[in-house]
């Protein structure tokens, strides 16, 4: 389904799973599903403020978030509550699978920040990736992993997410 953002698209609920248990869910409006990416948007879904040093998230923020059934990562973006744009926040996961009214992304440690005005590109959280044994208990998915951050710094590095977001 092939969703117009002027049309009443619907809701959804975004469930993020870590290590087989559910770290954050929040309810989303579905923006556009063409049946390989889903694209939804909604307010900052943590309590308080999130001050990474890089970025911070707070109330007000609106993340505009794209997951891909065929693709081991989502892309946010990230806007204050006046509509300027913070930059980019990316999650590794599996692909996402969307199952009734759920969306649901694996977090497979490893992220990456590209600032609004790209002269910042941040890979996070290798250390938690190193720790949590991926590599010997799923060495494809880990790899998957890897091979899913190299293309995100890549794309981060050489202009943007335009491309795979249009």
């Amino acid at each position: 389904m092939s969703v117009n953002s002027t049309e009443a698209a619907g809701r959804l609920e975004v469930v993020l799973v870590k290590g087989g248990r559910t770290k954050l869910r929040y309810a989303a409006e579905l923006l556009d599903d063409d049946g390989n990416r889903i694209a939804v948007r909604a307010p900052w879904a943590g309590e308080g403020v999130r001050d990474f040093g890089f970025v911070r998230f707070e109330a007000g923020d609106v993340f505009t978030e794209y997951y891909w059934r065929d693709r081991w990562y989502s892309v946010k973006e990230v806007r204050d509550s006046t509509g300027t744009l913070k930059g980019w926040y990316c999650d590794i996961t599996r692909p996402a699978t969307l199952r009734g009214t759920e969306l649901i992304a694996e977090d497979l440690d490893l992220d990456l920040w590209r600032s609004a005005d790209g002269t910042s590109v941040l890979r996070l959280d290798e250390d938690e990736f190193a720790e949590s044994g991926l590599t010997e208990t799923d060495p494809e998915a880990a790899a998957a992993a890897v091979a899913a951050l190299d293309e995100l710094e890549h794309l981060a590095r050489e202009g943007g997410f335009d491309a795979l977001l249009a």
